[in-house]
């Protein structure tokens, strides 16, 4: 009964194609839209859980003053490089403990020039931020201790002084001192705030302090925890060694404070998802409207075959074969509607994601849902317009014209 049914279906709408083709059009869009938005806010979720964790594995940062509200840090006395050794001394669950200086300046290497980020540090900041050297070397303890001119660059710096040119052994000019470069990080590419993590400098901290700052402050600490220590638990201890050191009473509040990356990666992944359901949901109501289309043009079809209903009717059909048949030609609408706006969301989404610089992930869970949705649109709408059809007076219909 359902395979005549089905026939008869495929019939009826091949007669109509281009109507048909219209028909499904809400139902392709529909599919289509959300499976793409659900792909891409997956994909986006990703992007940022991957971004953040290449800040530095397990990282909390430590910077003076105390947090007012959003972006805003009020003024207090800067750290200095003993309060980062506190930290490393007093907290066994750190595995590296980075006291860093920063200023932005333009670094020089013949006639090229590149406005950059210059950075003072010690070894523990390439392990807090899990910065990979690609070529040459970190610094050695003589050059720390001795705030030697040497340098480590990121890979924007390298390409926009030195092109291909092996930068190893070169000297760059940093406030009319020569740096000599010794190493070049891996790349990483852009951060989740879009700025270019590998635009940067690194020296010695000494060095920085003597030859580019002039003074010992340290104006950020990085510790990073070892895993499967809570970074919480660690978070606190900073507090507490931080509260001594900075003399502040019990009643006093922090003037500084500690950022916790797992925190903010969490943060940015829940809303990501957050969107990701909105936009889905949103999508969802268009295939809504594919639904009320195919209604539409069951009742016309209907309509248009009034005279053929009453002829099965007469010739002993049943009120539920008519039904039948009717509601097969809707859920067929609807799950061709579908299975091409599954084709075209697989390949839009591929297409976006790489536009977007985002991974595709591709969700077999939701194509499934998205389908069964279509179908059950089918089902819901088309009920209707069947049960209208399936109820026809076989003699008014036959006198139809």
């Amino acid at each position: 009964m359902i395979a005549n049914a089905l026939r008869e279906a495929l019939r009826a709408l091949r007669r109509n194609l281009l109507r048909s083709f219209l028909t499904m059009l809400g139902i392709i869009i529909g599919v289509a839209a959300v499976i793409v938005m659900v792909t891409l806010g997956e994909g986006a979720t990703q992007a940022v859980t991957s971004q953040i964790a290449s800040l530095g594995s397990n990282l909390l940062v430590v910077t003076p003053g105390k947090r007012m509200g959003p972006g805003q840090i009020s003024g207090a006395a800067l750290f200095k490089a003993v309060d980062a050794t506190a930290l490393e001394r007093e907290i066994p669950a750190a595995v590296a403990v980075a006291p860093a200086a920063s200023r932005g300046m333009t670094a020089v290497f013949g006639n090229q020039n590149w406005f950059t980020v210059v950075t003072g540090t010690d070894n523990a900041y390439f392990t807090a931020r899990s910065w990979k050297i690609g070529r040459g070397r970190i610094f050695t303890q003589g050059e720390l201790r001795g705030g030697v001119a040497v340098c480590v660059i990121g890979n924007t710096v390298r390409t926009k002084l030195f092109g291909a040119r092996d930068p190893l052994g070169e000297k760059i000019r940093l406030k009319k001192i020569s740096f000599e470069v010794i190493g070049v990080l891996e790349p990483k590419g852009q951060s989740t705030m879009g700025t270019d993590q590998d635009d940067l400098v690194i020296m010695p901290l000494r060095a920085f302090q003597r030859r580019i700052a002039g003074n010992l402050d340290v104006n950020i600490i990085q510790v990073s925890a070892r895993d499967g220590v809570s970074t919480e638990k660690v978070a606190d201890d900073i507090r507490r060694i931080m509260r001594e050191r900075r003399h502040l009473a019990a009643n006093e509040e922090d003037d500084f404070n500690v950022m916790e990356m797992k925190e903010i990666a969490r943060m940015l992944t829940s809303t990501t998802q957050v969107l990701t359901m909105l936009l889905g949901a949103v999508a969802a109501v268009s295939l809504l409207v594919g639904g009320i289309g195919i209604m539409n043009i069951m009742l016309v079809s209907v309509t248009e075959r009034t005279r053929e209903i009453g002829i099965r009717l007469a010739i002993g059909a049943l009120e539920r074969d008519v039904l039948l048949q009717f509601l097969v030609e809707a859920v067929v609408l609807a799950s061709l509607g579908g299975w091409l706006g599954i084709g075209l969301a697989i390949g839009g989404s591929a297409v976006l994601a790489d536009l977007l610089k985002i991974p595709f992930v591709f969700q077999p869970e939701i194509v499934v849902v998205a389908f069964l949705f279509s179908v059950a649109i089918g089902v819901l709408f088309g009920y209707f317009p069947a049960r209208r059809a399936a109820h026809l007076d076989p003699i008014e219909a036959l006198r139809h014209e």
